[in-house]
Formats: C-alpha cells, structure tokens, sequence
C-alpha cells in the first residue's frame, strides 16, 4: 500500500517534510481541508453574484489597477491573463525537488478554506506533485512581496495548458501532459489566479530545502572540527560544560556536548600536550558552532511558521463573512530569515577553512602540507586555496538582500522584501558549506593518519567509511576528484532526525 501524507490542519514540521520527501510518499487532502475549500468556494460564488461593488482582485484588475472594475462576463479571462502576463521567470532553473516543495506548500496554503480555489484546482496540483510533474520555474523575477508573483505563475501555467513539466526527466509541451493524463485544463474562477500566484511558496521552498541541509552540516560541522581537533593534537578542556554553563547559550551548551560525546574513549585525546592551548578555530567551535545552531533554530521557527499559514490575498473569512485584502504574501519574514541563515552558515564556513589552514601549515606533529617529502609534493596546499576561495565567495553572498527595495507597480507596491533573491543565494552559501566541510574532512582524516594514537571509535568509524571512498595521499595526485568524493560522501551520511531536529 502507497504511503499516503493527508494534508490537513496538523501543522508541517521538518521531520514530517523529511519523511514525505525521503519515503517519497503521495500526497492528498483530508476531508476536513475538502470541507473548507468547497466552502469557501462555494461562498465566493454566491457574494459575487450578490454583491456589485468592487472586491480586489475578484472582480477588478491588479496591483494599481485595483480600481479598474471588471465585468462578470470577464472574470475567468482575469484570471488567465494574470498567471500569463506574470509568467516573466529568467535566469537559471530552479532545482526539481525546490519546485517539488514548492508545490507542497502552496497545496497545504491553499488546504486552509480561505483563498477560494476551486478543489479541482488544488487536486490537480496533488496530481503534479504525485505523478512528479515538475513546471519549469525561473530563479529570477520574484520580488518577494506581492507574493513570488512571478515563479509561482511558471507554477500556475501547466494548470491551464500553457508552459512546460518535466515528466520522466523530458521537458515537454504542458499540452502535451494534458493529452498524456486525458486532462481537461482548469478553467479558472474568480480569484483562483490571484490566490495561485500570491504566496511566499518560492522563498518557503528554498528556505526549507536551505533548512534540512543546514541541520545537518551544522551536525558534520561538530563532526568534522571534532576530527581536526584530533588530528591537530587538540586539548578537551575548552569543552568542559562548567564553561558552557556559565555562558549558557543553547547552541554553545548542545555544541560542547556533542565534541564530549564524539571524543569519548579517544586515546588521542588523553596522551600528554606540549601546548596550553589551541587557535580559536579549535577551542571556540562552541561558541561559534554554537551560535549558528541558535540562529538556524530561530530561522526554522520563522519558516515552520510560514509554511503553515494562508499567505495570499485577499482572504476568505466564510465564518465571519468578510473578504479581507491585506498583506500576507509580503516576504519580509522570510527576507530577513534567509538572509540571517546565509550569515550563520558562511561564518560556519569561515571557521572550518581556518581549521583546514592551521592543519596544513606544519605546526605540531603534522608535515607541511600533510605529504611526505614536501617540495617534490605540494600535497594539501591547494585544497586550502580552494577552501578559502569558496568561502569569501560565501561572505559576498551573505551580504543582505533584505535591506533592498525597489518601487514597483505605480508605486503601489513601494516596498518589497527582496526575499527571493535571499533564498537563491542562501542556497548558493549552503552548497558551499558543503564543499567547505568536504575539503576539511579529506585534510584531518590526512592529519589523523600522521598521529601514534586511536581516536574514538565513533570518529574512527565516521574516518574508516570515509577511507573507503577517498584514500590517504602518498604523493601528489589529482585532488578534484578526492573532493569530489568527499563532498559525496557527506551528502550520502545518513542521520537521525531526532539528533538533527530534536
């Protein structure tokens, strides 16, 4: 039997997401979120045939047009017109399983009964997400206050027939998926365009997929400046939780912890130091692990939030009878949230090549360059090069979008979040946090090998799966491909989502 996930009013968490998006589980509404919509729609219907004066964005044009009153006869053809001309997307493609997501959210959105969609409408989203018919979406375009206004119209397209999927990893004609399913297209009512296109869905989906990678390479990070401190000949002390308790932020406190716990029954760490204390990179990794912790918790918060909300306009109150145009679709949350986690995971970033520079600089018990017969070999020279490349790139992408705005709509629009071009470069920082973790896991498995003692049998697990994946540098040899397969095997780890999440 289809492992089936109900979209219903129990909000989505970040184990829920993983779970659907690892099971690759189906998705379909519950009847209670059936109930609401129909009702909603079915309100909308009858206060649009009761009512003349002009309602936003049902029955008149858009953003400073809202006072262009439009006929009833016409309405239908409002609604097309909008997800067509708002269909302006640029630039690269957004990843599949962003779009993916995106579709999730915009389903769970439109679940609550207060946008006015029809069901066949968001059934027919659950078609695409279930069949894995992807929209080709665009990176660029959004600026992230009317909602992701134009990503989101990419979205909406394949709905009436117009645009393109992919559909069995092909790009095809979204007429010719119609054909394949024997699908009719939707012809859309009052107001379903409006609800399709206004929505954060663009902005959510990046900060969830930036999200679920950050818990976990915030985990490796400990992991892997744990096994540096080791092959640095590293001292325990500075992660004595007295310390941490009497500074006692959350992330600082969990990040101490966690280096104990990986350090347990370490040999390496118990023989006698020649030094008092370590560089920063090494003994302050909870202070600095720690606060990234914090603000991906903080930033988690904020887009749990949002994915469980009604982010168009206007909204439906059928309880209340009211139809309330407002400002939910506007991205500053999510703005300043994406912007917050760049900055968070660049100084991530930051620290590790630190930690990947001191290792290879010949101090301790460790050969320059951590290759026999330096010189001949220049062994890990270049990988630190690379390191600390692709980590000033991630303090240019850190800086904010969010403090930007640009007028748009006859100044009707006057400010907007910016927050979609957060999301894209936050997703860029976390790639290459990846790398960046990558490159010091393939230089302090090196250093660990040059040392007389065992580590712990937990790192010595984590160093031997890698050894089977990459090998120990005898001389030199095309590194691309050893960081390559490093920065495979991180993504490959698996880890429990109650240690990333809990």
């Amino acid at each position: 039997m289809e492992s089936i996930h109900f979209i219903d009013t129990k909000p989505l968490d970040l184990t829920a997401i993983q779970e659907i998006i690892s099971s690759d589980k189906k998705i379909a509404l519950s009847e209670n979120a059936i109930q609401k919509i129909e009702k909603c729609r079915a309100y909308l219907d009858q206060k649009t045939k009761s009512i003349s004066k002009p309602i936003y964005g049902i029955n008149t044009g858009f953003g400073s047009l809202y006072n262009v009153k439009i006929s009833d006869d016409n309405l239908q053809k409002l609604q097309e017109n909008l997800v067509m001309s708002h269909a302006c997307g640029t630039g690269d493609e957004v990843p599949k399983e962003i779009v993916k997501l995106m579709i999730l959210f915009k389903v769970k959105a439109l679940s609550y009964g207060h946008s006015g969609v029809q069901l066949a409408t968001v059934n027919r989203l659950i078609d695409f997400y279930n069949n894995d018919i992807i929209p080709v979406i665009y990176t660029q375009g959004s600026l992230g206050a009317s909602g992701d206004l134009s990503p989101l119209a990419h979205l909406a397209l394949p709905l009436i027939g117009l645009g393109k999927v992919y559909y069995k990893d092909e790009i095809i004609a979204s007429e010719e998926l119609l054909k394949i399913f024997s699908w009719d297209k939707i012809s859309l009512q009052s107001k379903e365009g409006l609800a399709l296109l206004n929505g954060t869905q663009f902005m959510a989906a990046y900060g969830i997929d930036c999200l679920l990678k950050a818990h976990k390479l915030s985990y490796l990070a400990d992991v892997i400046g744990t096994i540096s401190l080791e092959g640095f000949d590293g001292r325990i002390e500075p992660f004595n939780a007295l310390i941490h308790l009497a500074r006692p932020h959350n992330g600082q406190i969990k990040t101490a912890q966690r280096i104990n716990d990986f350090l347990e029954d370490s040999q390496l760490i118990k023989q006698e130091k020649q030094h008092v204390q370590d560089p920063y990179s090494f003994r302050c990794m909870p202070q600095v692990h720690g606060a990234t912790k914090d603000t991906i918790r903080f930033v988690t918060k904020t887009f749990l939030t949002e994915i469980n909300s009604v982010t168009d306009n206007p909204n439906i109150f059928v309880e209340e009878d009211e139809i309330i145009s407002g400002g939910n679709f506007h991205g500053q949350p999510l703005a300043l949230g994406l912007d917050f986690l760049a900055i968070a995971l660049s100084e991530l970033g930051n620290i590790s090549e630190r930690r990947t520079y001191q290792l290879v600089s010949g101090h301790r018990h460790l050969p320059p360059f951590l290759i026999a017969n330096p010189g001949l070999n220049s062994g890990f020279m270049i990988p630190q090069y690379t390191a600390a490349s692709i980590v000033s790139q991630n303090k240019q992408y850190a800086t904010p979008a969010s403090v930007d705005s640009i007028e748009s709509s006859n100044g009707q629009e006057d400010h907007v979040s910016m927050g979609a071009n957060a999301a894209t470069k936050c997703k860029k920082v976390v790639d290459n946090l990846q790398t960046i973790l990558a490159i010091e896991l393939f230089t302090a498995s090196q250093a660990l090998s040059f040392g007389d003692e065992k580590t712990s049998p937990f790192l010595e697990s984590i160093v031997s799966a890698f050894r089977q994946e990459v090998t120990i540098v005898e001389e030199d040899r095309v590194l691309h491909y050893d960081i390559i397969k490093a920065s495979e095997f991180i993504s490959s780890l698996e880890i429990d989502s109650l240690e990333l999440f809990g």
